[in-house]
């Protein structure tokens, strides 16, 4: 099964000391791109987040955003008196180096980083839980780049369909096509009263029907279309391979635009062009 690269997943827990939340949003990328907001208690998850998702994700740009709301109801203040009062020793001692010093400000002393602490909670405790909650959100991640690639696989057999409907339809009337250009010399001829070779121009409809001589390409065609059902079959990381099929099929397109002799056989090939291009779209997306 083939995985879509884009995807949203958001997962919420309530724990004793607040509510964490997990939003992970992906989009294509020719790699695999974490971009994580974490709060600043909880940075020590930066290498294992980025460890699960090397061991979820392939490719894509992936931006994982943590949140953490306090509930601090009902729960009293507590100061690090150890720590304030260090504070508050420096303060003085650069007082002293002052002519007249300002007072010192309580709430100042507060706001300073480690004053004011939270409760005795163990901080890894509420670290396990985050990284655990993110292995959720990861799981409905895969799970939404899962449903999207079994639509776009889907997609990409119905255009895979229209190409081969056109190879077959195009192959039938190859013949016919010859056989009209044939038919318009003559008229042509008729028309200026100009006495024929026959052997001439049956020399001259032979090299027509050599320069435009789809049969190879419309064989190549048909085989690149096999190796694409072939990869989607397979599926896993296939995005790359294929980017790769959807440049080859282009190419034998383009080559039949450039034999082509007759406004049926141009129309396909624009046909043919316009569903690869279509495909190649899909493909973008494709992990």
């Amino acid at each position: 099964m083939i995985h879509s690269m884009t995807a949203f997943a958001r997962a919420e827990q309530a724990t004793a000391r607040g509510t964490l939340s997990w939003e992970i949003r992906s989009v294509n990328h020719r790699y695999l791109e974490p971009h994580l907001r974490l709060p600043e208690a909880f940075r020590d998850l930066e290498g294992p987040v980025r460890e699960r998702l090397r061991q979820g994700l392939s490719r894509g740009k992936v931006e994982c955003t943590l949140r953490f709301t306090e509930d601090s109801a009902g729960k009293p203040l507590q100061v690090d008196r150890e720590r304030a009062a260090q504070l508050i020793a420096a303060a003085e001692e650069v007082a002293g180096l002052i002519a007249a010093p300002a007072a010192l400000n309580p709430l100042e002393v507060l706001a300073w980083p480690g004053v004011l602490v939270g409760d005795a909670a163990d901080p890894q405790a509420l670290n396990k839980a985050a990284l655990g909650l993110f292995q959720s959100a990861l799981d409905e991640l895969r799970e939404g780049r899962r449903r999207e690639g079994e639509e776009l696989a889907r997609l990409l057999g119905e255009r895979l369909d229209g190409i081969l409907d056109d190879i077959d339809r195009l192959r039938e009337q190859v013949p016919h096509m010859l056989a009209a250009q044939r038919q318009k010399i003559l008229d042509r001829f008729a028309e200026l009263a100009i006495e024929l070779d026959a052997q001439r121009v049956e020399q001259e409809m032979v090299l027509l029907a050599q320069k435009s001589d789809v049969a190879e390409e419309l064989d190549r065609l048909g085989t690149h279309v096999a190796e694409v059902r072939r990869v989607l079959a397979a599926g896993g990381a296939a995005g790359r391979r294929l980017d790769f099929l959807m440049q080859e099929l282009n190419r034998e397109a383009n080559t039949l635009g450039s034999k082509a002799f007759d406004p049926r056989s141009t129309a396909a090939a624009v046909n043919l062009k316009v569903l690869i291009e279509q495909m190649r779209e899909q493909v973008q997306n494709i992990e």
